[in-house]
């Protein structure tokens, strides 16, 4: 456990003559707010914590990266932040020592002592061992509120909810429907899919896997990796593919039926009406043959409607047009998602 007392670590302002400047991270924009009432830590020298460097040891103007979210002034809780987080490319997140306890089941990797330990104080700096975007975001997670825009890489996102379990914080417990990060963990499901629903599957996050397989009904299940399917798991690794199959016999099956024949006329009798179906089955066999679970109804529509053309009977028409879109209507309900 790494723990240092702020006094020691941070040297208050008490002069009129220091000057700081704030500098932010580069996984957020910097805030000019702060509480007038509120002293800003200086850095400790660099042999001790890390902090960045100054130029000129007699300059007062002193560089500390602090979070644009989580610094004093924030307002985040009724209560003023009791504790700074250090991250290991020495950004300060100063946050509520109740509520990182309140969200972990391990005092937070056990950095954190509880409030009975000797060792807890106000006002204490802690070292954490994650770069300042992961940190960023498992705080964001905590508080329960966005960080979209930080506009995340998914690759950071992933890392972020990976570390969770390690601070003793149950992922499915807390990225659920109603949560920020679904939301933004969900905004990425169109560019990469298969790596959200991974996500997801790894840690039982059904919500979050349902509207992501939608996405993945392109995807060439012969192209999985062994890796990626050990990753996934054979619970919703089996749910993908019943998916993927399930739609492809769903299809056949809607394709088999041919347009239903009309009453008899002297132009046209059943005989006749023979073309159409010979002409449905051939169409039919065609699509069924490759039977891809992302066909668009558009192109069912644009594939069948040309058989009109070559029909002289217009009872037989309408009733080739009344097929498709009967067609077009089932394939429509048939189910998208896991």
């Amino acid at each position: 456990m790494d723990i240092t007392n702020w006094d020691s670590v941070l040297q208050f302002t008490s002069g009129a003559n220091m000057e700081f400047n704030l500098q932010d991270h580069d996984f957020s924009e910097q805030s000019a707010s702060s509480s007038p009432n509120l002293q800003v830590p200086t850095p400790p020298h660099s042999t001790d914590g890390g902090s960045p460097i100054c130029d000129d040891p007699s300059d007062n103007n002193v560089l500390v990266s602090i979070s644009t979210t989580f610094y004093p002034g924030a307002n985040l809780h009724s209560l003023p932040p009791d504790l700074a987080l250090l991250s290991t490319d020495s950004v300060f997140f100063y946050v509520h020592s109740h509520i990182i306890l309140a969200a972990s089941d391990n005092n937070f990797l056990s950095l954190i002592p509880t409030s009975s330990s000797k060792e807890q104080s106000s006002n204490m700096v802690i070292h954490v061992p994650e770069l300042s975007p992961v940190l960023n975001i498992i705080l964001h997670i905590i508080y329960n509120i966005s960080c979209s825009h930080y506009s995340p890489s998914f690759e950071t996102l992933s890392d972020a909810v990976h570390q969770l379990p390690s601070y003793g914080i149950d992922p499915k417990s807390c990225i659920t429907p109603s949560t920020p990060i679904h939301a933004l963990l969900l905004s990425h499901a169109p560019l990469c899919p298969l790596d959200v629903y991974t996500l997801s599957a790894k840690y039982d996050l059904y919500d979050l896997a349902v509207p992501t397989s939608s996405h993945l009904l392109s995807f060439q299940l012969s192209t999985l990796t062994d890796d990626t399917a050990e990753a996934i798991g054979p619970k919703y690794l089996r749910r993908m593919f019943f998916l993927h199959i399930g739609r492809s016999d769903a299809l056949k099956r809607i394709l088999l039926q041919p347009p239903h024949p009309h009453a008899p006329t002297p132009w046209c009798d059943f005989t006749d009406q023979k073309n159409l179906t010979r002409a449905w089955a051939l169409a039919s066999a065609y699509l069924a043959w490759d039977a891809r679970p992302d066909v668009s109804t558009g192109f069912l529509e644009a594939a069948l409607t040309p058989l009109v053309e070559h029909l002289s009977c217009d009872l037989c028409k309408q009733g080739l047009k009344d097929r498709i879109k009967n067609l077009i209507v089932q394939w429509s309900v048939v189910k998208r998602t896991i």
